[in-house]
């Protein structure tokens, strides 16, 4: 009797068989294998081309604990929590740095030009109708110090007119005649204001870079989380969405804003049709049909749809800015971004390459990883662009 029970095979809630008998039970190892699409439940049935590898319905522990593990989701957390990092480092970076960024090169002229300046020569008429240079040597040598005060004169245009304007011996080796100074202040006032003044607001910057880090952790988090339940899974495909939509809407806020803040009627009829196109992409995501395998290629072609939006305004922009260099730069940098993106859709929606050889890509190299990579381009090449608008705005302002 007693040999009998020692070899008393039983089933656990897994369906694994272990004997009794053992000093460590089977299915204590084996209860949280992977397992094959076929066993899936139907809300875990996404893409019939990856044939393995599976976690199904495992306790939250062992799928928190799974981000450190090797399976079918592995890369697709992975290459989006990265690209959370490398936006929240670009984001730090940004409130950090950005803020101070103006045309160094133009700063370093001037610097040398207040370098070589002797204020103590100055006529007492002149100083009448100058700024306080000495002041504004000081201003720029602590607002950035990595401007070199101590390099040689240089050509820049503020040069020629203070050495035109300024009295004989202002300057060292300087021999030109004394000139008029009656329109002295104004051309200074012109060349120097765009130099010195407060950076262009940063908040469609921000809202870009906000979006962008939302979508991509919201996206590690459901590639992660979703073999929970089936009610895990809702929630997380309802945020993976969400921020789908928050990250075209957002990448729209930088271009549309800067392009046109001069212009507040275009600036806020396309801020607004983008951000309504978003919230209804979101609120269309709710419905339970939304996430089923059948509705995929829709998914893909709505979100493309959303992005194709920005056409319209890059074409006004390129009208209305047609000579502007900034206007050619930001251009070649969206025109990459929807690229990146539109490729990323298309090899997502058709599954690509895993449907050319089922389950040789069940771990890697398959359409989603391959998505998830050229997302992360399409965003960084837009924070690009976008450091050429406050580069712009800053120093042109309307």
């Amino acid at each position: 009797m007693g040999e009998t029970m020692g070899s008393e095979i039983d089933e656990n809630e897994s369906g694994v068989y272990c004997k009794e008998g053992k000093g460590k039970r089977l299915w204590k190892k084996v209860k949280y294998q992977l397992v094959e699409y076929h066993s899936l439940p139907a809300y875990l049935r996404d893409n019939e081309f990856i044939l393995g590898h599976y976690r199904s319905e495992w306790p939250l522990k062992q799928v928190l604990l799974s981000i450190f593990t090797i399976h079918n989701e592995t890369l697709n957390v992975w290459t989006h929590l990265i690209g959370f990092f490398l936006f929240l480092c670009l984001t730090i970076y940004t409130a950090m740095k950005i803020p101070k960024v103006v045309d160094l090169h133009a700063l370093q002229h001037f610097s040398d030009l207040l370098k070589n300046a002797d204020i103590h020569k100055l006529p007492s008429e002149f100083v009448s109708c100058l700024p306080d240079l000495q002041k504004l040597r000081d201003e720029l040598a602590s607002s950035f110090p990595s401007i070199d005060l101590l390099s040689s004169p240089s050509s820049w245009h503020i040069v020629e007119i203070l050495k035109n304007c300024l009295p004989k011996g202002f300057f060292h080796g300087n021999n030109t005649d004394v000139c008029a100074l009656r329109n002295v202040k104004n051309d200074l006032t012109n060349i120097i204001a765009p130099l010195i003044v407060r950076p262009i607001t940063r908040w469609p910057f921000f809202a870009f870079l906000g979006g962008a880090m939302f979508c991509l952790l919201a996206s590690s988090a459901c590639h992660l989380l979703s073999c929970h339940s089936q009610r895990m899974s809702y929630i997380m495909l309802r945020l993976d969405y969400a921020g789908i939509s928050a990250l075209i809407s957002t990448s729209f806020y930088p271009m549309v804003y800067y392009s046109f803040m001069c212009d507040p009627f275009f600036c806020n009829l396309y801020i607004g049709f983008i951000t309504l196109l978003g919230i209804a992409t979101i609120l269309a995501s709710l419905l339970p049909v939304f996430q089923t395998p059948e509705y995929r290629t829709f998914r893909a072609s709505l979100f493309l749809a959303m992005g194709l939006c920005g056409v319209g305004p890059v074409l006004h922009k390129l009208i209305v800015f047609w000579d502007q260099p900034e206007a050619l730069h930001t251009t070649g940098y969206e025109i990459l971004m929807g690229l990146l993106y539109g490729l990323g859709a298309l090899v997502y929606a058709m599954r690509i390459p895993e449907r050319w050889m089922p389950g040789k890509f069940d771990i890697a190299g398959h359409s989603h990883q391959l998505f998830h990579v050229l997302v992360v381009a399409g965003a960084y090449t837009h924070y690009r662009a976008g450091l050429v608008y406050l580069r712009w705005r800053d120093l042109e302002g309307c």
